[in-house]
C-alpha cells in the first residue's frame, strides 16, 4: 500500500478542489451502498451454502462499508486542514485493525472446514455477485486514485487499495466457488479462503504503519 504524500502535487484551487472531493464523495456513496448490498447478499448466499470464502468475502463487504463511511467523514472535512489530517490518521489505521480482525476470522473458519472436510452446496447467487464485483471494484480503485493524487489524500488512496484488494478477493472467491460447483472440489472453497489471508494480513499491517509512510513512501 503506498500513500500519496501531502505535498505541492495536491490541486489547492479552491474551487477545482471541490469538484474533486464532490466526486470523491460520490465514488464513496456508491461503495458504501453497494457493499452493504455485496455484504447481506455474499453473508446469506454462504450461510445457506456453507461457504466459508463467501461469508469472510461477506465480511470483508462490512469493512469496505466502515471505511467508506470513514472516507464520507474525511472528505466533507476536507476544508479544514487540521481536521482533515487527524481523519485520515484515524482512516488508515482503523482499515488496518479491520483487515486483522477479517484474517483472523477468515484462518480459524477454514481451518475448521478442512479438518471436519465440510462440504459447502453450491451457489449461483455467490458466483454471480462475485463475477459482478470483478467488473465494478476495479472502476472504482481506478476513479479513487485519480482523486486521492489530485486532493493528496492518503487515506483515500488506502481506501482504493482497500476496494482493489476486493478485487482479488473476489477473484479467488469466484475461482473456489466453481471448482466446487463444476469440479466437485469441497477443499477449493476452505483453501480459496485461506489464499486470502496473507494479502488481508499484508494489508492490515501496512495500514497500521500507514501514519509513518507520509514521509517515506512515494506513490
Amino acid at each position: 500500500m503506498s500513500y500519496p504524500s501531502h505535498s505541492a502535487t495536491a490541486i489547492e484551487d479552491p474551487s477545482a478542489r471541490q469538484a474533486l472531493v464532490r466526486r470523491g464523495l460520490l465514488l464513496e456513496y456508491l461503495t458504501v451502498g453497494y457493499n452493504s448490498l455485496e455484504g447481506i447478499i455474499a453473508i446469506a448466499a454462504g450461510l445457506l451454502a456453507g461457504s466459508i470464502a463467501l461469508v469472510g468475502f461477506g465480511f470483508d463487504s462490512a469493512i469496505e462499508v466502515i471505511s467508506g463511511m470513514t472516507l464520507l467523514w474525511r472528505l466533507r472535512s476536507d476544508a479544514d486542514e487540521t481536521m482533515r489530517e487527524r481523519i485520515e490518521q484515524r482512516a488508515i489505521r482503523i482499515v488496518g485493525v479491520s483487515f486483522l480482525l477479517l484474517a483472523a476470522y477468515v484462518t480459524v473458519d477454514a481451518a475448521k472446514a478442512l479438518l471436519r472436510q465440510e462440504a459447502p452446496d453450491e451457489s449461483i447467487v455467490g458466483i454471480v455477485l462475485a463475477a459482478v464485483s470483478l467488473v465494478i471494484m476495479p472502476l472504482l480503485v481506478r476513479a479513487k486514485r485519480r482523486i486521492a493524487r489530485a486532493i493528496g489524500s492518503r487515506a483515500l488512496d488506502a481506501d482504493a487499495t482497500q476496494t482493489q484488494i476486493c478485487t482479488y478477493l473476489s477473484a479467488i472467491l469466484l475461482g473456489g466457488l466453481l471448482l466446487n460447483a463444476t469440479l466437485g472440489w469441497w477443499w477449493a472453497d476452505p483453501v480459496a479462503a485461506l489464499v486470502m489471508v496473507p494479502i488481508i494480513v499484508r494489508e492490515g499491517l501496512e495500514g497500521l504503519r500507514g501514519e509513518r509512510c507520509e514521509d517515506e513512501c512515494e506513490h
